[in-house]
């Protein structure tokens, strides 16, 4: 059966970009043992760059982008999934060089599918989504590091965005003394309500000069920004801190120096949740559903969209007007 469905498609023929809702039929669909009815997904800084024409995402057009999705399985060739299995599909090639999340249906690989934890709806899952679980991520590797509560405090950076949002979160509920960092001083209040027990403006974290070392000022940080804010952060963590990092908004460009690796034994710690393995996967979203779940999760949605709102939507991340997490409702059915 060739069924017919919504999906968001970008496309770049003859140099002509363009980003809308169009008809597709399941044989459009690329290659994967699972069928999926998607039900949510939602909106990543990835995303947005797939979403322009200089964004350095997509290569192959058209395309459907979207690198998260929680859904119900239609059909399996794997014998781990089976037709009304709940599930969730986030990072790998999805919504880079595969068929993703913005679309009523996907079709994807088996072995890049987590069924859905007890604890956790499919849009909850979707408000978590690769933001969350990164910054869950991040925080297991602080862990993994010695960071604990009585160390001092942990900077979060980008703290209104999803990865620092969750950090914040997280880290509190965790005991931490949570200091936030942001440029936009109307969501303090946001900040506090997660958790956040000091926020500073990123002036405070980063002022434009770069010194090898700094006085030592927090005990550990989760960092989705990079650039030239990380180096000033490495300057001023505590002896045998560490800092988890995931993101690059500021930048890929780290102009630092040895001073804090040799003569303070700073952690600089890669955060990846495109590849990591499904061990530690399947591990980081059963905690998400438990332990590490926010009470106030409904708290991080900035906003619920539709596929035909996404057009519009998509560019709010690269103009920095984002909150929390954006949601998006592909086609929830009881």
């Amino acid at each position: 059966m060739n069924m017919e469905f919504n999906a968001l498609v970008i496309n770049n023929a003859n140099h002509n970009f363009s980003v809308n809702v169009q008809k597709l039929t399941s044989s459009d669909l690329q290659k994967g043992e699972v069928l999926i009815r998607v039900c949510y997904s939602s909106v990543n800084y990835k995303d947005s760059l797939a979403a322009i024409p200089q964004g350095n995402i997509v290569s192959t057009y058209p395309f459907v982008p979207g690198i998260d999705l929680s859904g119900v399985v239609v059909s399996s060739e794997d014998d781990r999934f089976q037709a009304g299995d709940r599930v969730i599909a986030t990072s790998y090639e999805i919504g880079v060089s595969h068929f993703g999340g913005y679309s009523e249906y996907a079709r994807i690989p088996a072995d890049w599918i987590v069924p859905l934890p007890d604890g956790l709806t499919l849009k909850e899952a979707m408000i978590i989504g690769t933001a969350g679980f990164t910054a869950a991520l991040s925080v297991q590797r602080l862990e993994e590091n010695d960071v604990t509560p009585e160390k001092g405090r942990v900077l979060v950076t980008g703290a209104t965005g999803g990865v620092g949002s969750f950090a914040v979160s997280i880290l509190s509920a965790g005991g931490y003394h949570v200091e936030a960092s942001t440029g936009k001083e109307k969501e303090i209040s946001y900040l506090k309500e997660l958790g956040a027990k000091t926020v500073i403006h990123r002036n405070e974290v980063y002022n434009g000069t770069l010194k090898p070392l700094q006085k030592q000022k927090w005990a550990a940080a989760v960092d989705p920004v990079g650039g030239e804010p990380l180096a000033s952060i490495l300057s001023r963590i505590q002896y045998g801190g560490s800092v988890a990092v995931s993101g690059l908004t500021a930048g890929t460009k780290l102009p630092s120096t040895v001073f804090p690796f040799i003569l303070r034994g700073v952690n600089l710690l890669g955060i990846d949740s495109v590849y990591c393995p499904m061990e530690t996967r399947q591990k980081t979203w059963q905690r998400l559903a438990g332990e590490l779940k926010p009470s106030n999760l409904e708290s991080f949605v900035q906003k619920e969209v539709t596929l035909d709102q996404l057009p519009d939507v998509l560019p709010t991340l690269l103009r920095g007007e984002a909150r929390g997490r954006i949601v998006v409702n592909i086609g929830e059915r009881n």
